[in-house]
């Protein structure tokens, strides 16, 4: 029975990794994923620049509203970068915000009303004060930084470009397989019971569970961005005009007009699309796309202009799923939560490993011996 010391240095273990992972597939997808950080003073004093902040995801936060701090895609403010404002209004359009330091909304500044689509996160707010996490930022830096040269280092090794959401995601499922097979080459089975064990010296000794831990979270890592990072959401911007002009995005006040978004399957598993509408004035069809390795299909988007004229923004999020399990079960758990597929199919992946791994044994802990005198022995023995 593992006593409190051990508990607390898994524990320490995983809100490291989950820290890690977090501010790695941040830096990756390009907005934070339960954590973020400031880089303006423009939320001062409620956030100064550099302090942290936990980010719900929309689809976990539910509706947002007047009061809550959000993380979204801007188009105009900071040159179109992704921005942590307030919601100070709710209107027809769309949401108003506004940095509780600026004198002025963002609209008020050129900023189009802010639709759902935009919205990637919700603060966390504990009895009405967003959860500051001081100096989040130099963390944040750092690690954008490291990605950033490993994967320029690489790029420079192989001669390619940069890597691509793809690419990464293979890299990362390629490194949860090497960590599993390092795990069955390395993981005799343990002997489980008390004895002549128990005199032995612990040095050179580690948990194969942690091993087992790391290779299970790479494969899910590398699946979901697999997943995650191609089907981003799309914000159009429309003019509703007085009059007609040969442009999907200028349309005259009250009708619609259409353009094509194309989907694209680049892996070699097949995957399962969804389209759905973040805004008002949009609809998309079809809504669902189902892709064979390298296939590649247009969905029609009409885009709606209002009575009134003026600069509109239209918004629509894709999810995407690798097809391993039957679609009809993907659709299923689609209608219940966006994120209950992800759940399942990386189940689906991690589950043969899992079990691979009880089968021969599930080694609990692998030594590493030291070489002794006589310099017999060898790199490992079972406990």
């Amino acid at each position: 029975m593992m006593n409190l010391r051990t508990v607390l240095e898994y524990a320490l273990i995983a809100v490291l990794v989950v820290v890690l992972v977090s501010l790695v597939a941040g830096h990756l997808l390009g907005y934070p994923v339960l954590l973020g950080h400031i880089e303006s003073e423009s939320m001062e004093p409620t956030l100064k620049e550099g302090d942290g902040f936990i980010a719900v995801p929309t689809a976990l936060a539910g509706d947002v509203g007047e009061g809550d701090v959000v993380v979204f895609q801007a188009e105009d403010v900071q040159g179109g970068e992704v921005t942590t404002h307030r919601i100070v209004e709710e209107r027809e359009e769309g949401y108003i915000t506004q940095g509780d330091n600026n004198p002025f909304t963002d609209q008020g500044t050129g900023e189009p009303a802010v639709t759902d689509g935009q919205i990637k996160a919700v603060l966390l707010t504990t009895d009405g004060s967003v959860l500051r996490i001081p100096h989040l930022g130099t963390a944040t830096d750092a690690v954008g930084s490291l990605i950033g040269s490993v994967d320029s280092r690489v790029a420079q090794l192989f001669g390619v470009r940069e890597l691509g959401s793809q690419q990464l995601s293979y890299i990362l499922f390629g490194f949860g397989l090497t960590a599993f097979a390092a795990l069955l080459l390395l993981g005799e089975s343990a002997e489980r019971t008390r004895g002549r064990d128990r005199s032995r010296s612990r040095a050179g000794v580690f948990d194969a569970r942690v091993l087992l831990a790391v290779s299970v979270l790479l494969l899910c890592a590398g699946a979901t961005l697999g997943m995650v990072m191609p089907a981003e959401s799309e914000t159009y911007g429309i003019v509703s005009s007085e009059s007609n002009a040969s442009s999907p995005t200028i349309v005259p006040q009250g009708e619609s007009d259409s353009l094509t978004y194309q989907v694209s399957n680049g892996g070699f598993v097949p995957t399962v699309s969804y389209l759905e509408p973040e805004s008002d004035g949009i609809e998309i069809e079809p809504n669902r796309v189902r892709l064979a390795h390298d296939e590649t299909a247009n969905a029609t988007v009409t885009l709606e202009a209002p009575e009134e004229t003026g600069y509109y923004l239209r918004s629509q999020t894709e999810h995407r799923y690798l097809a391993i399990v039957p679609p009809p079960v993907i659709d299923s758990l689609y209608e219940m939560h966006p994120w209950a597929p992800y759940v399942l199919i990386n189940a689906v992946i991690v589950t043969p490993f899992v079990l691979l791994w009880l089968l021969l044994g599930g080694s609990v802990t692998v030594r590493l011996r030291r070489r002794d005198r006589e310099g017999t022995g060898g790199l490992l023995n079972k406990l």
